[in-house]
């Protein structure tokens, strides 16, 4: 019986702090104007995930948040400009094949999906890679992509979970202020992490790129 008590303790101070942390999420997106407050907040949020991960269960989750959304609020957000110039220029590539014709209109339409494709699977890889690796801007991007593309199985799975979250969620939308954003966070950094290990198993082959941990 203590054994059960204690294991149902556990689990309800987990539901606990992935709510704390998703409600922090919303606070500091909303500090910034959600324009400029959506990245340094997500950033945030990834490097508390993936300390949990990595079993430092006792980080001081506030103290932590808050110090880490002003350190990377400016590089953050230049990522995120970078992100967004590149969605526009895709979203007016696909409104300018879509109004062509014919054969025409599926001879641009296969590249703009594979780039399209790309786009979306870096985005998968970008937060765990920048929480876990210390580059400059483009390179998160750059490697991101890579480590997407070389993991192809393992994205795959990862967009499966991630969506069948968003579905759930979606179906109940009284938790999406408590779990949403934290819960797709911990399937992105867990397939994060898988691959960093595999980099770790194999370092010779990711060499050439100069990443370095964070300390």
């Amino acid at each position: 019986m203590q054994y059960t008590l204690g294991k149902l303790f556990t689990i309800c101070e987990w539901i606990m702090k992935l709510a704390y942390v998703n409600l922090l999420w919303l606070l500091f997106t909303v500090a910034g104007l959600i324009v400029f407050g959506f990245m340094p907040a997500t950033v945030s949020l990834f490097t508390i995930v993936r300390k949990w991960q990595m079993k430092e269960t006792e980080v001081p989750v506030w103290d932590t948040f808050l110090s880490i959304y002003k350190k990377e609020f400016t590089k953050s957000n230049l990522l995120g400009f970078i992100l967004v110039i590149c969605a526009g220029f895709i979203l007016l590539d696909l409104h300018f094949v879509n109004g062509l014709e014919g054969g025409l209109q599926l001879l641009f339409f296969v590249p703009m999906l594979i780039i399209s494709a790309i786009y979306f699977i870096t985005l998968m890889y970008l937060f765990p890679v920048y929480v876990h690796y210390d580059l400059r801007v483009t390179e998160y991007i750059k490697n991101s992509c890579l480590l997407g593309i070389l993991n192809l199985h393992l994205t795959l799975i990862i967009a499966a979970s991630a969506g069948s979250i968003i579905f759930l969620l979606l179906y109940s939308p009284a938790f999406i202020p408590f779990f949403s954003a934290v819960s797709i966070t911990w399937i992105l950094m867990y397939g994060g992490m898988y691959s960093f290990r595999k980099i770790e198993a194999s370092k010779s082959q990711f060499r050439h790129s100069g990443l370095s941990r964070h300390i």
